[in-house]
């Protein structure tokens, strides 16, 4: 392994931090809302609670799939920014908020009818019925959220992430109120249940998006970026090269919420009980995918500026100190679920619920497990991030179809259905799956800035 001076190690981790740290504290307020929506719902039943955590699920997978391939527009930004060609990075934003755009229409249409594409999959039909309410008002909200993340990549790939972190706690407050109010006729507000929950959630990406908006608007050190400059111009050029290069990042997001979706499907077809408990342990897991993510993005973001400086050590330099970052934290974060198992079975049900007993019961078990399968989670992120700074994509792509499918889904499924383990066999799958994807794609990593010339 290629040896760093400690001061440059220093000075790389406070620069990773820099852009991480608020990242994280706006990705853990983003996730803070997610939570208060599923824990005001929990209060109405577990049924409640399961039918808008599958719908939640889903929809967030079609979300991060739209996003994968959107979010290799950070890396232009970034790479244009260290070779000192900021109209290039305007350039790049712009197109993204195209793509967005054009994309975000079959995702809504999509989202809208996941209620009825998801009764083929044998799931209650009870928890299918109570779907529908939810999903129709938070289809609204996916083009505004797309265009939201393609804006906080241009701020993030300039290291500029205070302001991403201060309009995600206020988001939270305004969910917070408007969840409950609409959910449960708080505040003066009219009483519409879970459709409550979609029209909080619709509200609040408006109010993130051109929260956003306006600051990148009037920050005097974007305009020389020209994101704003002149009319909106289609640059099918540009267009042709995130596609090029997010396309594969795509394919790989896939198979990753591929993996996530199966399980929690899988769970469904399993009962209210199991999809339940995977709703509860899911919401510590994301916890601390969270903070993997934001680091995973840093470094993304230091990678790509490097390489756009020609700096192949440094890129190297930064992808292994935020692996070392990464891993230490979600090792002393993995011991916390396994001891406070009823505490978080209360955030979402109450003991009176006629589920919570069998729900704990299986959640108890099953933290243990989560724990090591939460220290892989944020390990596969960070390193296909990395990886994306390099702009190497159909490799790891490639990588995760063995991990995520032929370990993670197919293995699950035998594990739980054929071999009779049920819900265990499920994460049992899962877990083997991230753990296979991510200990290759460290690798590749690895082997990648073993170079002694900058990859192109």
């Amino acid at each position: 392994m290629t040896s760093f001076s400690s001061a440059a190690v220093r000075l790389e981790t406070r620069n990773i931090m820099s852009i991480a740290g608020p990242l994280i504290a706006a990705y853990l307020a983003e996730y803070a809302m997610t939570l208060t929506t599923k824990i005001i719902v929990g209060r109405l039943g577990y049924q409640e609670l399961a039918s808008i955590g599958l719908a939640g699920d889903m929809m967030i997978e079609v979300v991060i799939i739209i996003a994968g391939l959107l979010s290799v527009v950070g890396v232009f930004v970034a790479q244009a920014d260290g070779a000192d060609r900021k109209p290039d990075a305007g350039i790049a934003t712009r197109q993204g908020l195209f793509m967005a755009t054009i994309l975000g229409i079959p995702g809504s249409m999509l989202i809208w009818n996941l209620d009825y594409v998801l009764s083929f999959t044998g799931q209650d039909p009870e928890i299918i019925s109570l779907m529908g309410p939810y999903l129709k008002p938070v289809a609204l909200s996916l083009i505004p959220l797309l265009w939201f993340f393609v804006l906080r990549m241009f701020v993030a790939s300039l290291a500029k992430t205070g302001a991403v972190m201060m309009i995600s706690i206020a988001a939270v407050a305004v969910n917070y109120v408007l969840c409950l109010g609409l959910t449960m006729g708080r505040f003066g507000l009219p009483q519409l249940g879970i459709a409550g929950a979609g029209w909080a959630k619709s509200i609040v990406v408006l109010f993130m998006f051109s929260s956003l908006l306006i600051y990148t608007y009037r920050t005097p050190i974007f305009r020389g970026y020209g994101l704003f400059r002149g009319r909106f111009t289609i640059d099918l050029s540009v267009c042709k090269d995130i596609l090029i290069l997010g396309i594969p990042v795509c394919g790989l997001v896939i198979l990753e919420s591929g993996l996530f979706a199966g399980v929690s499907i899988f769970s469904g077809i399993l009962g209210p009980i199991p999809l339940a408990a995977y709703q509860v342990i899911i919401a510590w897991v994301g916890m601390a995918f969270m903070f993997a993510h934001g680091l995973a993005e840093a470094s993304m973001v230091r990678i790509a500026n490097a390489m756009g400086r020609a700096d192949l050590e440094a890129a190297r330099r930064s992808g292994m100190i935020t692996f070392a970052m990464g891993i230490s934290f979600l090792i002393v974060l993995s011991v916390i679920p396994i001891n406070f198992p009823e505490p978080l079975v209360r955030l979402f049900l109450d003991e009176s619920d006629p589920g919570f007993e069998s729900v704990l019961q299986l959640t108890s078990r099953l933290l243990i497990l989560a724990g090591f399968f939460q220290v892989f989670d944020g390990l596969q992120v960070i390193a296909s991030m990395a990886l994306r700074g390099l702009k190497d994509t159909l490799v790891p792509l490639w990588l995760a179809t063995v991990g995520y499918w032929v370990f993670g889904i197919a293995g699950g499924w035998i594990l739980a259905f054929p071999m009779g383990l049920e819900t265990d066999g499920l994460w049992w799958g899962m877990t083997a799956g991230l753990t296979v994807t991510g200990t290759l794609l460290t690798i590749r990593f690895y082997m990648l800035t073993r170079a002694k010339k900058v990859i192109t």
